[in-house]
């Protein structure tokens, strides 16, 4: 069976008022990680200004003052400069967002099997939280 280093990996963009997440986005965030359902390979901030100049911080520069002055990143400049340009163009101007680059813990052994088989995953879309809900509480009505 083929052995991974890392599983899949994904990039999140979360969006939220302000210059820094609230205690309770960071929250969120070390919930999954310490469940283990993620690994956070490196995570940026980046603030639009109204004008749409952005600016990006490393978790090093602002770890502290969000309260994730303890975290420790697995592979930190997995995100490119071009990522973030490209995910920055969704941030609305005058607000801010954390870009996350997670691995998903929980699909590895699925892609380690996929490889031993030589199937590759062709195609991954996600479907957000919300609009699943909103499209099952319609089917429910």
């Amino acid at each position: 069976m083929a052995q991974f280093t890392y599983g899949p990996v994904e990039l999140i963009l979360v969006g939220f008022e302000g210059e820094r997440p609230g205690p309770e986005i960071v929250s969120a965030f070390e919930a999954v990680i310490d469940a283990g359902t993620v690994r956070l390979l490196d995570l940026l901030f980046v603030t639009k200004s109204p004008e749409g100049d952005l600016t990006v911080l490393e978790l090093e520069e602002a770890g502290d003052e969000i309260g994730f002055g303890d975290l420790v990143l697995e592979a930190t400049g997995l995100a490119s400069v071009d990522d973030v340009e490209e995910l920055a163009a969704d941030i609305p101007a005058g607000s801010s967002a954390a870009l996350l680059v997670v691995e998903l813990l929980w699909a590895k052994g699925l892609a380690e099997k996929l490889a031993a088989g030589r199937g590759v995953v062709i195609s991954s879309d996600r479907i957000p939280a919300p609009v699943v809900n909103e499209v099952m509480a319609a089917i429910a009505d």
